[in-house]
Protein backbone atom coordinates (compact mmCIF):
# COMPACT_ATOMS: atom_id res chain seq x y z
CA UNK A 1 0.00 0.00 0.00
CA UNK A 2 1.20 3.46 -0.74
CA UNK A 3 -0.33 4.92 2.43
CA UNK A 4 0.92 4.14 5.91
CA UNK A 5 -1.84 4.98 8.38
CA UNK A 6 -0.85 5.74 11.94
CA UNK A 7 -3.12 4.13 14.53
CA UNK A 8 -2.91 5.09 18.18
CA UNK A 9 -4.87 2.07 19.46
CA UNK A 10 -3.77 -1.13 17.64
CA UNK A 11 -6.03 -4.14 17.86
CA UNK A 12 -4.36 -6.73 20.07
CA UNK A 13 -6.83 -9.57 19.48
CA UNK A 14 -7.20 -9.51 15.74
CA UNK A 15 -8.60 -12.44 13.79
CA UNK A 16 -5.56 -13.52 11.75
CA UNK A 17 -7.30 -16.15 9.63
CA UNK A 18 -6.55 -15.61 5.91
CA UNK A 19 -9.44 -14.25 3.97
CA UNK A 20 -10.01 -12.56 0.65
CA UNK A 21 -9.60 -8.81 0.84
CA UNK A 22 -12.75 -7.02 -0.35
CA UNK A 23 -12.38 -4.72 -3.35
CA UNK A 24 -12.24 -1.14 -2.14
CA UNK A 25 -13.33 1.92 -4.01
CA UNK A 26 -9.73 3.11 -3.74
CA UNK A 27 -8.80 0.21 -6.07
CA UNK A 28 -11.48 0.92 -8.64
CA UNK A 29 -9.98 2.16 -11.94
CA UNK A 30 -11.03 5.59 -13.26
CA UNK A 31 -14.21 5.73 -15.34
CA UNK A 32 -13.78 5.20 -19.04
CA UNK A 33 -13.08 8.36 -21.01
CA UNK A 34 -15.36 7.03 -23.76
CA UNK A 35 -18.25 8.25 -21.66
CA UNK A 36 -17.06 11.81 -22.25
CA UNK A 37 -16.82 12.28 -26.02
CA UNK A 38 -15.38 15.56 -27.13
CA UNK A 39 -13.97 16.36 -23.69
CA UNK A 40 -10.41 16.26 -24.97
CA UNK A 41 -10.73 16.61 -28.69
CA UNK A 42 -7.50 16.54 -30.67
CA UNK A 43 -5.55 15.45 -27.57
CA UNK A 44 -3.80 12.13 -27.20
CA UNK A 45 -4.59 10.60 -23.84
CA UNK A 46 -1.55 9.16 -22.09
CA UNK A 47 0.81 9.85 -19.23
CA UNK A 48 1.78 13.40 -18.39
CA UNK A 49 0.01 16.77 -18.24
CA UNK A 50 -2.89 15.67 -20.43
CA UNK A 51 -3.70 12.81 -18.07
CA UNK A 52 -3.52 15.20 -15.12
CA UNK A 53 -5.99 17.53 -16.84
CA UNK A 54 -8.36 14.62 -17.37
CA UNK A 55 -8.31 13.73 -13.69
CA UNK A 56 -8.95 17.37 -12.78
CA UNK A 57 -11.85 17.70 -15.24
CA UNK A 58 -13.44 14.47 -14.08
CA UNK A 59 -13.21 15.74 -10.52
CA UNK A 60 -14.95 19.00 -11.32
CA UNK A 61 -17.69 17.06 -13.10
CA UNK A 62 -18.16 14.99 -9.96
CA UNK A 63 -17.10 11.75 -11.60
CA UNK A 64 -13.78 10.81 -10.01
CA UNK A 65 -14.48 9.90 -6.43
CA UNK A 66 -11.83 7.71 -4.86
CA UNK A 67 -9.53 7.28 -7.84
CA UNK A 68 -5.87 7.00 -6.95
CA UNK A 69 -3.96 9.80 -8.72
CA UNK A 70 -1.16 8.85 -11.10
CA UNK A 71 2.27 8.54 -9.57
CA UNK A 72 4.43 11.53 -10.40
CA UNK A 73 8.02 12.05 -9.34
CA UNK A 74 8.67 14.80 -6.79
CA UNK A 75 10.17 18.00 -8.11
CA UNK A 76 13.88 18.70 -7.77
CA UNK A 77 13.41 20.13 -4.26
CA UNK A 78 11.40 17.19 -2.98
CA UNK A 79 7.99 18.87 -3.13
CA UNK A 80 4.96 16.69 -3.80
CA UNK A 81 3.61 17.18 -7.34
CA UNK A 82 -0.19 17.23 -7.45
CA UNK A 83 -3.15 18.29 -9.58
CA UNK A 84 -6.39 19.87 -8.44
CA UNK A 85 -8.91 17.09 -7.89
CA UNK A 86 -6.32 14.50 -6.85
CA UNK A 87 -6.89 12.43 -3.75
CA UNK A 88 -4.57 12.16 -0.77
CA UNK A 89 -5.69 8.70 0.26
CA UNK A 90 -9.36 7.93 -0.19
CA UNK A 91 -10.33 10.43 2.49
CA UNK A 92 -8.94 13.79 1.31
CA UNK A 93 -9.47 15.48 -2.06
CA UNK A 94 -7.30 18.42 -3.12
CA UNK A 95 -9.27 21.60 -3.68
CA UNK A 96 -6.61 24.32 -3.97
CA UNK A 97 -3.10 25.35 -2.96
CA UNK A 98 -2.96 27.65 0.05
CA UNK A 99 0.76 28.30 0.34
CA UNK A 100 4.32 27.03 0.06
CA UNK A 101 7.39 27.31 2.25
CA UNK A 102 10.76 25.79 2.99
CA UNK A 103 9.07 22.81 4.65
CA UNK A 104 6.75 21.97 1.76
CA UNK A 105 3.24 22.97 0.70
CA UNK A 106 -0.13 23.58 2.34
CA UNK A 107 -3.19 22.41 0.40
CA UNK A 108 -6.86 23.05 1.01
CA UNK A 109 -8.60 19.68 0.92
CA UNK A 110 -12.08 18.27 1.37
CA UNK A 111 -12.35 15.74 4.17
CA UNK A 112 -14.87 13.24 2.80
CA UNK A 113 -15.29 11.56 6.18
CA UNK A 114 -15.91 14.66 8.32
CA UNK A 115 -17.49 16.60 5.44
CA UNK A 116 -15.41 19.72 6.00
CA UNK A 117 -12.53 21.65 4.48
CA UNK A 118 -9.13 21.12 6.08
CA UNK A 119 -5.60 22.36 5.52
CA UNK A 120 -2.99 19.66 4.86
CA UNK A 121 0.71 20.38 5.20
CA UNK A 122 2.63 18.12 2.81
CA UNK A 123 6.24 18.00 3.93
CA UNK A 124 9.08 17.62 1.45
CA UNK A 125 10.35 14.07 1.03
CA UNK A 126 13.86 14.89 2.28
CA UNK A 127 14.86 13.11 5.49
CA UNK A 128 15.65 16.24 7.54
CA UNK A 129 12.20 17.69 6.81
CA UNK A 130 10.53 14.39 7.61
CA UNK A 131 12.30 14.33 10.97
CA UNK A 132 11.30 17.94 11.67
CA UNK A 133 7.70 17.08 10.79
CA UNK A 134 7.66 14.27 13.35
CA UNK A 135 8.90 16.71 15.99
CA UNK A 136 6.17 19.16 14.99
CA UNK A 137 3.53 16.43 15.29
CA UNK A 138 4.76 15.66 18.80
CA UNK A 139 4.51 19.35 19.76
CA UNK A 140 1.06 19.70 18.21
CA UNK A 141 -0.25 16.68 20.06
CA UNK A 142 1.14 18.02 23.33
CA UNK A 143 -0.49 21.41 22.73
CA UNK A 144 -3.79 19.74 21.90
CA UNK A 145 -3.74 17.70 25.12
CA UNK A 146 -3.34 20.84 27.23
CA UNK A 147 -5.72 22.98 25.17
CA UNK A 148 -8.66 20.71 24.34
CA UNK A 149 -10.81 23.66 23.31
CA UNK A 150 -8.26 24.68 20.69
CA UNK A 151 -8.49 28.38 21.48
CA UNK A 152 -4.78 29.26 21.27
CA UNK A 153 -2.96 27.14 18.71
CA UNK A 154 -4.03 25.51 15.45
CA UNK A 155 -5.51 22.07 16.04
CA UNK A 156 -4.07 18.93 14.46
CA UNK A 157 -6.78 16.65 13.06
CA UNK A 158 -4.74 13.74 11.74
CA UNK A 159 -1.42 12.77 10.15
CA UNK A 160 -0.22 10.08 7.76
CA UNK A 161 2.69 9.07 5.55
CA UNK A 162 1.80 9.24 1.85
CA UNK A 163 4.27 8.43 -0.93
CA UNK A 164 7.21 9.31 1.31
CA UNK A 165 5.64 12.63 2.39
CA UNK A 166 4.55 13.31 5.96
CA UNK A 167 1.07 14.88 5.71
CA UNK A 168 -0.32 16.81 8.69
CA UNK A 169 -4.04 17.60 8.68
CA UNK A 170 -5.11 20.84 10.39
CA UNK A 171 -8.33 22.68 10.92
CA UNK A 172 -8.84 25.30 8.21
CA UNK A 173 -8.42 28.86 9.45
CA UNK A 174 -8.56 32.30 7.85
CA UNK A 175 -5.70 34.36 6.38
CA UNK A 176 -2.51 35.22 8.22
CA UNK A 177 -2.04 38.71 9.61
CA UNK A 178 0.56 39.31 6.90
CA UNK A 179 -1.78 38.23 4.11
CA UNK A 180 -4.50 40.45 5.53
CA UNK A 181 -2.14 43.43 5.60
CA UNK A 182 -0.88 42.72 2.09
CA UNK A 183 -4.34 42.43 0.57
CA UNK A 184 -5.33 45.58 2.42
CA UNK A 185 -2.56 47.65 0.77
CA UNK A 186 -0.52 47.42 4.00
CA UNK A 187 -2.88 49.76 5.81
CA UNK A 188 -2.38 49.69 9.56
CA UNK A 189 -4.87 48.17 11.99
CA UNK A 190 -6.77 50.37 14.48
CA UNK A 191 -5.02 50.56 17.83
CA UNK A 192 -7.92 48.85 19.65
CA UNK A 193 -7.67 45.88 17.30
CA UNK A 194 -3.88 45.74 17.72
CA UNK A 195 -4.35 45.76 21.49
CA UNK A 196 -6.74 42.80 21.27
CA UNK A 197 -4.46 40.88 18.90
CA UNK A 198 -1.50 41.58 21.18
CA UNK A 199 -3.35 40.27 24.22
CA UNK A 200 -4.17 37.03 22.42
CA UNK A 201 -0.61 36.59 21.15
CA UNK A 202 0.77 37.04 24.65
CA UNK A 203 -1.72 34.51 26.01
CA UNK A 204 -0.70 32.01 23.33
CA UNK A 205 3.00 32.55 24.03
CA UNK A 206 2.46 32.28 27.79
CA UNK A 207 0.57 29.02 27.23
CA UNK A 208 3.51 27.58 25.28
CA UNK A 209 6.08 28.83 27.78
CA UNK A 210 4.19 27.17 30.63
CA UNK A 211 4.68 23.89 28.76
CA UNK A 212 8.42 24.67 28.49
CA UNK A 213 8.10 25.25 24.74
CA UNK A 214 9.67 28.10 22.75
CA UNK A 215 8.10 28.85 19.36
CA UNK A 216 11.21 30.63 17.94
CA UNK A 217 9.51 31.68 14.67
CA UNK A 218 6.76 34.11 15.54
CA UNK A 219 5.90 36.48 12.68
CA UNK A 220 2.72 37.82 11.03
CA UNK A 221 2.75 34.89 8.58
CA UNK A 222 2.43 32.47 11.52
CA UNK A 223 -0.48 34.21 13.24
CA UNK A 224 -3.77 33.30 11.54
CA UNK A 225 -7.19 34.83 11.90
CA UNK A 226 -9.74 32.17 12.78
CA UNK A 227 -12.32 33.55 10.35
CA UNK A 228 -11.73 34.91 6.82
CA UNK A 229 -14.71 37.31 7.10
CA UNK A 230 -14.06 41.04 7.02
CA UNK A 231 -15.88 44.35 6.85
CA UNK A 232 -15.08 47.51 4.87
CA UNK A 233 -14.88 50.84 6.64
CA UNK A 234 -14.08 54.30 5.23
CA UNK A 235 -10.42 55.25 5.33
CA UNK A 236 -10.08 58.88 6.44
CA UNK A 237 -6.29 59.06 6.60
CA UNK A 238 -5.11 58.70 3.01
CA UNK A 239 -1.52 57.81 2.33
CA UNK A 240 0.16 58.43 -1.00
CA UNK A 241 0.00 54.71 -1.69
CA UNK A 242 -3.70 54.29 -0.95
CA UNK A 243 -4.55 57.44 -2.88
CA UNK A 244 -2.58 56.19 -5.85
CA UNK A 245 -4.43 52.87 -5.75
CA UNK A 246 -7.80 54.49 -5.19
CA UNK A 247 -8.32 52.68 -1.88
CA UNK A 248 -10.68 54.89 0.08
CA UNK A 249 -11.87 51.99 2.21
CA UNK A 250 -9.93 49.69 4.46
CA UNK A 251 -10.76 46.12 5.42
CA UNK A 252 -10.99 45.02 9.02
CA UNK A 253 -11.43 41.47 10.32
CA UNK A 254 -14.98 40.76 11.40
CA UNK A 255 -13.55 38.73 14.27
CA UNK A 256 -10.25 39.39 16.02
CA UNK A 257 -9.80 35.75 17.13
CA UNK A 258 -6.36 34.39 16.15
CA UNK A 259 -4.31 31.20 16.50
CA UNK A 260 -0.61 30.43 16.21
CA UNK A 261 0.65 28.03 13.54
CA UNK A 262 3.92 26.48 12.29
CA UNK A 263 5.58 24.65 15.16
CA UNK A 264 8.27 23.10 13.01
CA UNK A 265 10.96 25.18 14.73
CA UNK A 266 9.55 24.88 18.25
CA UNK A 267 12.09 23.69 20.82
CA UNK A 268 11.96 22.53 24.42
CA UNK A 269 13.66 24.45 27.21
CA UNK A 270 16.33 21.80 27.74
CA UNK A 271 17.46 21.60 24.09
CA UNK A 272 20.41 23.33 22.43
CA UNK A 273 19.84 27.08 22.07
CA UNK A 274 23.05 28.15 20.36
CA UNK A 275 21.98 28.12 16.71
CA UNK A 276 20.26 30.95 14.83
CA UNK A 277 16.47 31.05 15.04
CA UNK A 278 13.59 33.33 13.94
CA UNK A 279 12.96 35.04 10.64
CA UNK A 280 15.31 37.99 10.14
CA UNK A 281 12.93 40.92 10.78
CA UNK A 282 11.69 39.37 14.05
CA UNK A 283 15.04 38.08 15.37
CA UNK A 284 16.09 39.12 18.85
CA UNK A 285 19.49 40.82 19.46
CA UNK A 286 20.81 37.95 21.60
CA UNK A 287 20.32 35.62 18.65
CA UNK A 288 22.29 37.91 16.33
CA UNK A 289 25.07 38.35 18.89
CA UNK A 290 25.42 34.61 19.36
CA UNK A 291 24.63 34.75 23.10
CA UNK A 292 22.16 31.89 23.08
CA UNK A 293 18.44 32.42 23.47
CA UNK A 294 15.44 31.37 25.50
CA UNK A 295 11.84 32.46 26.15
CA UNK A 296 12.54 36.22 25.64
CA UNK A 297 13.20 35.69 21.91
CA UNK A 298 9.46 34.99 21.49
CA UNK A 299 8.59 38.19 23.35
CA UNK A 300 10.87 40.22 21.09
CA UNK A 301 9.11 38.78 18.04
CA UNK A 302 5.70 39.67 19.47
CA UNK A 303 6.85 43.28 19.96
CA UNK A 304 8.05 43.50 16.34
CA UNK A 305 4.70 42.11 15.13
CA UNK A 306 2.69 44.66 17.12
CA UNK A 307 4.69 47.57 15.72
CA UNK A 308 4.15 46.23 12.20
CA UNK A 309 0.39 45.98 12.74
CA UNK A 310 0.32 49.60 13.94
CA UNK A 311 2.40 50.97 11.08
CA UNK A 312 1.79 48.55 8.22
CA UNK A 313 5.55 48.07 7.73
CA UNK A 314 8.17 45.82 9.29
CA UNK A 315 10.13 47.59 12.03
CA UNK A 316 13.56 46.28 11.05
CA UNK A 317 13.72 45.96 7.27
CA UNK A 318 17.22 44.67 6.74
CA UNK A 319 19.07 41.53 5.73
CA UNK A 320 22.45 42.17 7.36
CA UNK A 321 23.47 41.67 10.98
CA UNK A 322 25.40 44.88 11.61
CA UNK A 323 22.70 47.05 10.07
CA UNK A 324 20.08 45.16 12.07
CA UNK A 325 21.88 45.89 15.35
CA UNK A 326 22.35 49.53 14.39
CA UNK A 327 18.60 49.86 13.68
CA UNK A 328 17.84 48.36 17.08
CA UNK A 329 20.07 50.94 18.75
CA UNK A 330 18.40 53.74 16.82
CA UNK A 331 14.98 52.64 18.09
CA UNK A 332 15.84 51.48 21.62
CA UNK A 333 19.14 53.14 22.45
CA UNK A 334 22.55 51.50 22.98
CA UNK A 335 22.66 47.76 23.48
CA UNK A 336 23.31 46.74 27.12
CA UNK A 337 27.00 46.61 27.89
CA UNK A 338 26.77 43.17 29.44
CA UNK A 339 25.49 41.81 26.12
CA UNK A 340 28.36 43.38 24.20
CA UNK A 341 30.92 42.02 26.64
CA UNK A 342 29.61 38.47 26.21
CA UNK A 343 28.98 38.73 22.52
CA UNK A 344 30.73 36.29 20.24
CA UNK A 345 30.15 37.53 16.72
CA UNK A 346 29.08 34.41 14.89
CA UNK A 347 27.25 36.16 12.08
CA UNK A 348 28.71 39.70 12.22
CA UNK A 349 31.92 39.90 10.22
CA UNK A 350 33.60 42.62 12.28
CA UNK A 351 35.32 42.65 15.63
CA UNK A 352 33.66 43.76 18.84
CA UNK A 353 36.10 46.66 19.13
CA UNK A 354 35.13 48.11 15.77
CA UNK A 355 31.42 47.80 16.51
CA UNK A 356 31.69 49.56 19.93
CA UNK A 357 33.90 52.36 18.61
CA UNK A 358 32.55 55.83 18.17
CA UNK A 359 33.50 56.03 14.51
CA UNK A 360 30.59 56.93 12.22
Amino acid sequence: METQWITEFPHTNMDRRPRKRPRLTWDVPPPSLKAYPGLYCRQEVGHGPVLDDIYSSLYFKGVARNVSPPRRPDDKDGHYVFAIGDNLTSRYRIHSKMGEGTFGQVLECWDQEKREMVAIKIVRSMQKYREAAMIEIDVLQQLARHDPGGTRCVQIRNWFDYRNHICIVFEKLGPSLYDFLRKNSYQSFPIDLVRDLGRQMLECVAFMHELRLIHTDLKPENVLLVSPDYVKVPEYKYSSRTAREGSYFKKLPRSSAIKLIDFGSTTYEHQDHSYVVSTRHYRAPEVILGLGWSYPCDMWSVGCILVELCSGEALFQTHENLEHLAMMERVLGPLPQHMLIRAEYVQVSISKKKYTSQEK
